[in-house]
C-alpha cells in the first residue's frame, strides 16, 4: 500500500513540477491574500478630521484640543471660533468630526465645577461613526481627573487593563482570521482542480487500470497538495508576525499539528467536490461556494458566533475553520496550550475523517 501511495504522489509532483502555475499559485496566492487584505481590513479608523471651535481660548480648551490630536487618530482640518462654518464642512465631507469647546470651560474647571465638551460627527458612516464616539470619549475620560458619585466627587484615576492585545489593535483580530480564511479556501480548490484535470485529460482512465484502491489513490494524489499548504500556512504565519506585529506566544509544534489538521480537512473537502464534478470550472464554483462565504460569515472571523441565532450556531459547527480560528488564537496570541482548545482539534479531526469518508466512499464507486 504504502509504495502504491507514493507511486502516485511521486507522480503527481512531478505533475505539478510540469504545471508551474499551480504550484505557484498553490504557494504564491496566500502570501498575496494576506498582504493585500492584511492591510486594507482593519477595524481601527486613523486620519479622521477634526476641526475645533474654540469659544474659550484658554489653555485649558487648548490641551483639550492637544489631547485629540496628539492621540494619533486625529488631523486637524480646521480651527478657529465661528461653529457656523461646521455646516459647510461636514456638507463637503472635509470634517468628519469636530469638537466644540464652549466658553467658560477654563473658568468652570478651574472653579470645579461640572462642564463638558461637545462632539459633532458625520453619522453617515454609523461604523466608522461609532468608533470616532468611542476615541472622543477615552480621550475625554483620560481628561477628567473626577466622577460624580452619590456622595459628591472622588477622586479616581482610571487605569485600563487589557490582556492578549493591550493596544487594541484591530490586525491581531483580523489577520489569524485571514490566514484560517486563505488557507481553506486555496487548499480546497487546488486539490479539486487538481483531481478534475485528470477526468479531463483522460488519464484516470489509466488509473483506474491500475491496482490502486480508492484510499490509496486519495493519499497519493493529497499528500503532495499537503506539502505544499504546509509551506504556504508557514509562510503566511511568517508574515503575519513580520509584517503584521502578530505575536507567536504559543508551542511552534502545537501550531503546527493543529494547522496540518486543518490542512488535511480542506484537502479531503477539495477530493470530495472533484468527484462530484466533471470539469473545472464546475469545480472552481462549488470549491469558492463551500469555502469563501462560510469561512468569512460563519467561523467567527468577523461575527462573533455568540451573537448569531441558535439555528445558525448550529450550521457553524460543520466549517471547520470555526475550530481552527479558536486554536490558533489561543495558541498565538494567548499562548495557550492543549487543555484549553483539545475541543478544538477533537472538531478538525471530526470533519477531515468525514470529508475523507465520504471522498473515499465516492472514488470507490468510480474506480
Amino acid at each position: 500500500m504504502i509504495r502504491r501511495t507514493l507511486a502516485v504522489a511521486i507522480k503527481e509532483l512531478l505533475q505539478l513540477k510540469r504545471d508551474w502555475r499551480s504550484t505557484a499559485t498553490l504557494l504564491g496566492m496566500p502570501l498575496v491574500l494576506l498582504l493585500i487584505y492584511g492591510f486594507a481590513l482593519s477595524f481601527d479608523v486613523q486620519h479622521i478630521r477634526l476641526a475645533v471651535v474654540d469659544h474659550d481660548g484658554t489653555q485649558a480648551a487648548r490641551d483639550v484640543a492637544r489631547a485629540f490630536l496628539e492621540s494619533g487618530y486625529f488631523d486637524l482640518i480646521h480651527s478657529g471660533h465661528d461653529q457656523r462654518v461646521l455646516d459647510g464642512l461636514f456638507d463637503s465631507g472635509r470634517a468628519q468630526a469636530a469638537l466644540v469647546i464652549p466658553d467658560r470651560y477654563g473658568a468652570d474647571l478651574a472653579a470645579g465645577r461640572q462642564t463638558s465638551v461637545q462632539f459633532v460627527l458625520d453619522g453617515s458612516d454609523s461604523q466608522t461613526a461609532t468608533t470616532i464616539l468611542a476615541y472622543a470619549r477615552q480621550i475625554v475620560g483620560s481628561l477628567s481627573p473626577v466622577v460624580r458619585t452619590p456622595g459628591g466627587l472622588a477622586p479616581i484615576a482610571p487605569e485600563p487593563l487589557v490582556w492578549y492585545n493591550p493596544d487594541l489593535a484591530s490586525s491581531l483580530f483580523l489577520v489569524p482570521g485571514l490566514v484560517a480564511f486563505i488557507l481553506m479556501i486555496t487548499s480546497v480548490i487546488a486539490t479539486s482542480l487538481a483531481v478534475v484535470r485528470e477526468k479531463e485529460r483522460g488519464t484516470m482512465e489509466s488509473l483506474r487500470a491500475t491496482p490502486l484502491v480508492a484510499l490509496e489513490l486519495l493519499l497519493g494524489k493529497t499528500l503532495p497538495y499537503l506539502l505544499l499548504a504546509s509551506v504556504s500556512a508557514a509562510g503566511s504565519l511568517f508574515l503575519a508576525w513580520a509584517l503584521f506585529d502578530v505575536p507567536l506566544n504559543g508551542s511552534m509544534l502545537w501550531l503546527a499539528l493543529v494547522t496540518l489538521l486543518f490542512l488535511f480537512g480542506g484537502l479531503g473537502q477539495g477530493v470530495l467536490i472533484s468527484t462530484l464534478s466533471d470539469t473545472q470550472q464546475v469545480a472552481f464554483q462549488l470549491g469558492l461556494v463551500s469555502t469563501m462565504l462560510p469561512t468569512l460569515l460563519l467561523s467567527g472571523f468577523i461575527f462573533p458566533i455568540s451573537s448569531m441565532p441558535k439555528a445558525v450556531q448550529v450550521v457553524t459547527h460543520i466549517v471547520p475553520a470555526r475550530y481552527y480560528l479558536v486554536a490558533l488564537r489561543e495558541i498565538i496570541l494567548k499562548g495557550a496550550g492543549p487543555q484549553v482548545w483539545w475541543s478544538q482539534v477533537v472538531g478538525l479531526v471530526v470533519f477531515a475523517v468525514a470529508v475523507l469518508t465520504l471522498a473515499t466512499v465516492r472514488t470507490v464507486r468510480s474506480l
